[in-house]
């Protein structure tokens, strides 16, 4: 903890327990650890010494609130395995929430208008498929699927209260998302097209694996060219499961494994990232998105409904989404937002409130072959390349007085929810609060292997770029390249058993 106080440009004591404590959605009531349960939770979450047998719980990724393991295509929308049968129903009125089509205003049916007037889906679920990740375009120059365009321009500085705040500046016309559908009677602002430029890398043994790096472009602009400074980086979906037993994580476990500057020599610099919350007016600790550019569920399924569907909640009132002021005939077209209706609002409080109870129950899957030899071997490979240093195997949650389904649960994300340099090749020149255009987040693991049942077919990291785990492991660069460079040079025997010790995540 204390190697953070060289690093976070902030006035408070970053490196005390009481400050990380603060650092926590203070929407959750945390009970304090005892220092009997402190004690166990550092036995529980020790690494592995003996890889000749799978260890206690790891069955269970997700803890009690683990759902029954599955290999079908809604694998990722069952809820927490230990959700109490009373607290059913609003996880089944959110989903009704998640999936539910929206229409532009005025529409006949009043409940469901607000859509846009620009926006890239109608739907929360059109992107998450089945809850799981989306899709870039298959073929090159193909437009996208469940993907979109950040636009970012560099800035220097941005909230007072976060100095060195390095988010990026919106593009001045078309804001700080791309989006390519809108309401009846206006043009979209453009149409996103993907183009792969393939290299070749070679493994010790000969094999040659092909990589693909997408080239975005934008045509049809309704508005005029981009900025000249403005910068494109591609986004898909994420996968949805075990985002509550993510945020019930405590901040200190997190801020533990941080080492900006590399004090401890391996090469790997993690930071967390300090996100401003605008739903508590305080910083918090990012956890979620692909650079943890959001500290809570709650402002993450807003933004989603702000930028993604133009549509206004509590968080976000604006009806007009990511309209900026030059997009006149935008500002100007009917909102769904009625005095006396939703209290004013497209997405009011309570759907808002039960999107995100659907998000935050969405259950990690069990696991079935933990025993595996191959899978035990690939487990000790994944360990000795250094694959663990940044995808940290286990947590233990917060005990939480009043979320019963993600309180004190050993937990298994293969993640430190930190920000990492991954080098030139994952760059996209978009800052999100104190991440760089360098930086992203570790994205945890669980239900990895599971990508093609569910969503259709198997694309990893950010962009989608790579349509294999080997592919999505040889695009580590930076903080990533030791363990990429390791894996090269596996024999193949160990490769193909690290290969599927992560598909049986």
């Amino acid at each position: 903890m204390t190697r953070l106080l060289a690093w976070l440009p902030m006035a408070l004591a970053i490196g005390s327990a009481t400050y990380a404590a603060e650092l926590d959605n203070p929407d959750l009531a945390v009970v304090p650890r005892t220092a009997a349960e402190a004690h166990r939770v550092e036995i529980v979450t020790a690494p592995p010494t003996d890889f000749s047998q799978s260890e206690m719980f790891e069955a269970k990724p997700g803890g009690g609130a683990s759902a029954p393991a599955s290999t079908s295509a809604d694998a990722f929308s069952q809820p927490s395995g230990n959700m109490p049968s009373e607290r059913e129903m609003d996880f089944r009125l959110g989903n009704g929430l998640f999936r539910k089509l929206w229409v532009a205003a005025p529409a006949s049916t009043r409940a469901s208008d607000g859509l846009g007037p620009l926006y890239n889906t109608r739907s929360c679920q059109n992107c998450h498929l089945n809850d799981g990740r989306g899709q870039p375009p298959v073929a090159d120059g193909a437009t996208s699927v469940s993907m979109v365009v950040r636009l970012g321009q560099p800035r220097e500085s941005g909230h007072p209260e976060i100095q060195g705040y390095l988010s990026s500046l919106p593009d001045p016309v078309y804001g700080m998302q791309l989006q390519d559908f809108a309401a009846p009677g206006l043009a979209p602002e453009g149409r996103p097209l993907v183009r792969y430029r393939e290299q070749t890398v070679q493994l010790a043994d000969g094999t040659e694996v092909v990589l693909r790096q997408p080239m975005v472009e934008v045509q049809d602009l309704s508005q005029g060219p981009l900025a000249a400074e403005t910068s494109l980086s591609a986004r898909i979906a994420p996968q949805m499961i075990g985002l509550g037993l993510i945020e019930a994580i405590p901040a200190m476990d997190i801020l533990a494994n941080a080492d900006p500057q590399d004090a401890d020599g391996n090469g790997i610099s993690g930071r967390p990232n300090i996100v401003w919350s605008t739903d508590h007016g305080r910083a918090l600790l990012g956890r979620f998105g692909w650079k943890a550019g959001v500290g809570t569920i709650r402002e993450q399924t807003a933004g989603a409904f702000a930028q993604d569907m133009g549509l206004s909640t509590p968080l976000h009132p604006s009806p007009w989404g990511d309209c900026t002021v030059a997009q006149n005939d935008c500002r100007a077209a009917p909102s769904g937002q009625e005095p006396g209706i939703r209290d004013g609002l497209e997405v009011d409080a309570t759907s808002l409130d039960l999107v995100t109870f659907y998000a935050r129950n969405l259950a990690v899957p069990g696991r079935v072959a933990t025993g595996d030899p191959m899978v035990l071997r690939g487990k000790a490979v994944f360990h000795d390349i250094g694959c663990a240093d940044c995808h940290v195997p286990k947590f233990v949650t917060h005990r939480l007085e009043d979320q019963p389904e993600q309180s004190f649960q050993l937990i298994w994300p293969y993640s430190d929810f930190l920000l990492h340099d991954m080098g030139d090749g994952l760059a996209d020149g978009v800052a999100e609060s104190t991440a760089s255009g360098r930086e992203w987040r570790t994205p945890p693991l669980w239900g990895i292997g599971l990508t093609a049942q569910v969503s259709g077919q198997a694309v990893y990291l950010h962009d989608g770029r790579a349509r294999t785990l080997l592919e999505a492991i040889l695009w580590h660069g930076g903080e990533g390249q030791a363990a990429r460079d390791a894996l090269i040079a596996l024999p193949a025997p160990d490769r193909d058993a690290l290969l599927a010790f992560l598909e049986s995540l």
